[in-house]
């Protein structure tokens, strides 16, 4: 059957017109309902009558977290065209692969990313490039929304569109674009709306990078869909983020984050005593989390709630509810409603309860594929199943815990070693701050685990002192063989250790 697509935003204009829609916490600019439909709308207008963005067309962004961005998001929707959010950490180069795979007839940017932008556009040949200063202040971008009179109305549409094309970060190859369709968006707002509560009263506070699933769709979209109210903040910084989330007057009900936003807010003095109670959810999600930081959050009456997903999956694949957050520590949830899981061994065999194994999912929630990657969606879609590539066990109870993602797992003296496992008992120590174990080639043991370490300010700790508190805890297998410490770890944009860089450089040192 074939499903129509159907327009948030004229919907909400009509029913809670005056409502705050969007905040943007950098330019202090707000807008209701009403106003970011007919902003999006006059902005479809523009893009389609003198630009020549037409049904299927590409968009690229290269902008900050602003507003603006989901305004490009929704004016794609109405024409019907596809949105391509870009990495603005990656190079010329990288972007420059990226746009020449996609192929956008505009690229929008960020008056910071000025120079880039016309370096990609010029290397790549794309026709029309607009730019935004993310702030309201005179650009193309502004005028050209202010030029037209007649907001384009929604294209007719089915759930099988495509509206995004989100590129991997290409830590294992070149990017791969994962074809985000109207139903896959829809759906995740379902999986996500009913377990974390969100309700037109919701009002988020969105902090991840606009270009990555986890920013859009944790809660963005499913709380744009609800009718409620986003807050943007343009780059996440400890200090603010709780000031925001303890601030009464903005009254934030829903937060998601990685384990390194909680982890640096917890760290802070006034973490004790911030009021975080208007909190309904704080979310959490993009690597393991550590059993310590769980705890550290549910003193304060808050459990975070876990969950799993890819930017394949739309992105939700399980959740688990704040109720549960410390009765199954480390578990993140079951599968959400519209989807389907297992757990299965190399082979594509099923695996009983407690066994470890790949997680593969299928429901309307999965890509149709990657963007002309033909091979590397017949390598990871079989019969409708995606191959997530996390290693993942699940318990008599039905709770599912990612154990790691697989290609983080190394292989010492024949037995499988998880990171994560590691980490979790690295991070109960008091002095630690930021913790990531690694795998590093050995002559005797084909691989050793690494501990790379980042103390806490003042805080003194051997490497004698944390490999015998890990022969207490773990197996000798388990126990790292090698302790490194280091003023910092590398991170994404998203806030996701960089294991690979460390595994480059720890094993050329």
């Amino acid at each position: 059957m074939t499903i129509k697509v159907y327009d948030w935003l004229a919907h909400h204009a009509m029913f809670r017109g005056e409502h705050t829609a969007l905040i943007d916490l950098a330019s202090d600019r707000r807008f209701s309902y009403i106003e970011t439909n007919e902003r999006t709308g006059r902005l479809a207008s523009w893009l389609s009558r003198d630009l020549g963005v037409q049904k299927g067309d590409r968009v690229a962004v290269l902008a900050p977290n602003t507003t603006d961005v989901v305004e490009i998001q929704f004016a794609c929707a109405k024409l019907g065209a596809v949105m391509v959010p870009l990495n603005w950490r990656l190079t010329v180069s990288e972007l420059s692969f990226i746009t020449s795979d996609s192929t956008p007839k505009v690229i929008v940017h960020g008056s910071e990313f000025a120079d880039t932008a016309r370096a990609v556009a010029e290397k790549v040949g794309i026709p029309h490039i607009v730019e935004t200063t993310c702030d309201g202040g005179d650009s193309p971008y502004e005028r050209g929304i202010a030029s037209q009179t007649e907001p384009t109305p929604m294209t007719e549409l089915t759930h099988d569109d495509l509206w995004t094309i989100m590129y991997t970060s290409g830590t294992t190859g070149l990017p791969k674009g994962a074809m985000i369709t109207h139903g896959m968006t829809f759906w995740n707002t379902v999986n996500l709306g009913s377990p974390h509560r969100i309700t037109p009263d919701s009002v988020q506070l969105t902090v991840l990078p606009l270009f990555h699933t986890g920013g859009l769709n944790c809660y963005t979209n499913p709380v744009m869909h609800a009718g409620g109210t986003v807050l943007i903040m343009r780059t996440f910084d400890p200090m603010t983020g709780l000031k925001l989330l303890g601030d009464p007057e903005l009254g934030i009900t829903h937060f998601f984050g990685v384990p390194a936003n909680y982890q640096f807010m917890a760290q802070l003095d006034e973490f004790p005593d911030t009021d975080l109670s208007r909190v309904q959810v704080a979310g959490v999600g993009g690597a393991p989390v550590p059993v310590s930081l769980l705890e550290t959050w549910a003193a304060r009456g808050l459990g975070l709630a876990q969950g799993f997903g890819m930017t394949e999956t739309s992105p939700t694949v399980l959740v688990l509810d704040a109720g549960d957050a410390m009765t199954r520590p480390g578990s993140a949830g079951k599968p959400a409603l519209h989807n389907q899981v297992r757990i299965v061994d190399e082979n594509g065999n099923d695996l009983p309860v407690g066994e470890i194994g790949e997680l593969w999912c299928k429901g309307p929630n999965i890509t149709p594929g990657y963007w002309n990657r033909p091979e590397a969606t017949e390598a990871a879609i079989q019969d409708g199943w995606l191959n997530t590539g996390d290693a993942s066990r699940c318990d008599a109870d039905g709770f599912y815990f990612i154990v790691d993602r697989t290609k983080d797992m190394y292989i010492s003296g024949g037995e499988n070693v998880y990171p994560a496992e590691v980490e979790n008992v690295i991070y109960r120590l008091d002095q630690i701050a930021e913790a990531a174990v690694i795998g590093l080639p050995d002559d005797k043991w084909g691989e050793i685990g690494c501990a790379v370490i980042v103390l806490k300010k003042g805080a003194e700790l051997s490497a004698d002192a944390l490999t015998a508190y890990c022969r207490e805890h773990l197996a000798t297998f388990k126990v790292p063989r090698r302790v490194e410490f280091v003023q910092t770890l590398p991170r994404n944009a998203t806030g996701k250790v960089l294991k690979r860089t460390l595994r480059d450089d720890f094993a050329a040192a």
